[in-house]
């Protein structure tokens, strides 16, 4: 029985190590050039910014730390200088996974306050206990409300915008290439995650999309989180459907009607093909109904 017992905890711990190396063997970092400087990557996990020039690099979110090796080779093809910056958007491992294997090679991590509080926490997210982030991979520099960093000749204006994805996200904007980095307060094509354990709301990811709507023109190219490149009309598109959504739950929330009583099909109208593998349509409207019935 004892070696039979042995053998199973052996079998799953070997599945769950093959799992993990080889979850990222078939990943692309595919980059888009947006100006001469500027490139967004998509990868797994959260898009990242990469701004590029003779000081070197700079990159906006590092997604897991496995795809790492894949993200400086893509990144070397574009420019051969140091990767000397890393800015974190908020604080999820799909953004941050890899800041300690870029701060092993010097990069400096960078991120709002709330992002340093929370690496180096133990977090309970979907039921499951996670340890605190290794200290290499937490910022180095935190700022409160808003922070301008100057590098490779561009200033990236990073702006806190709270309670909204998280309690801790930043948006990026760099002026000169008229680029918005938006982190997870936008999710472009997609149900949006907010992480309502984490300080998320509602409100907050309106409010979000409210202030970047006061930023960009006709012509930024905006950085979503999750999803394909996008533009002023998606975003407003983007903050439709959150007002739209909020509207439709309120109806059941403000009659005191539970989550079971919500008829899905007329909540999703119109938006039925937004659903991906991470928020299905139970799970966003789930999202909806408890942030809307917590405030």
């Amino acid at each position: 029985m004892r070696n039979l017992l042995t053998l199973t905890v052996f079998v799953f711990l070997f599945n769950t190590v093959v799992f993990a190396q080889g979850r990222f063997d078939d990943v692309e970092i595919i980059p888009h050039q947006l100006t001469d400087q500027v490139y967004m990557l998509e990868g797994a996990g959260g898009n990242i910014g990469l701004v590029i020039g003779e000081d070197g690099a700079l990159i906006i979110d590092s997604q897991f730390g496995d795809l790492s090796a894949k993200i400086k080779e893509t990144i070397i093809t574009l420019n051969d200088g140091p990767i000397n910056y890393v800015m974190n958007t908020h604080w999820h491992g799909d953004h941050t996974g890899g800041n300690e294997n870029f701060a092993a090679d010097g990069a400096i991590i960078v991120a709002h306050q709330n992002v340093k509080e929370r690496m180096s926490k133990e977090s309970v997210r979907g039921g499951q206990t996670n340890p605190p982030s290794p200290l290499a991979a937490q910022p180095v520099i935190t700022f409160g409300e808003d922070l301008q960093l100057y590098h490779n000749g561009l200033k990236m204006m990073a702006m806190h915008v709270d309670n909204a994805h998280t309690d801790g996200d930043v948006m990026i904007f760099i002026p000169a290439a008229n680029v918005l980095h938006m982190g997870d307060t936008f999710f472009h094509q997609r149900y949006p995650y907010i992480d309502l354990s984490s300080g998320g709301s509602v409100d907050g990811v309106i409010a979000a999309a409210k202030a970047a709507l006061l930023i960009v023109d006709e012509e930024t190219q905006i950085i979503p989180g999750h999803g394909p490149m996008a533009t002023k009309a998606d975003l407003e598109n983007y903050l439709l459907f959150l007002n739209t959504m909020k509207s439709r739950v309120q109806e059941y929330t403000t009659v005191g009607r539970g989550l079971e009583s919500i008829d899905k099909a007329k909540v999703l109208e119109g938006y039925e093909d937004w659903a991906w593998s991470f928020i299905n349509e139970d799970r966003i409207i789930e999202i909806f109904y408890n942030s809307l019935t917590a405030r």
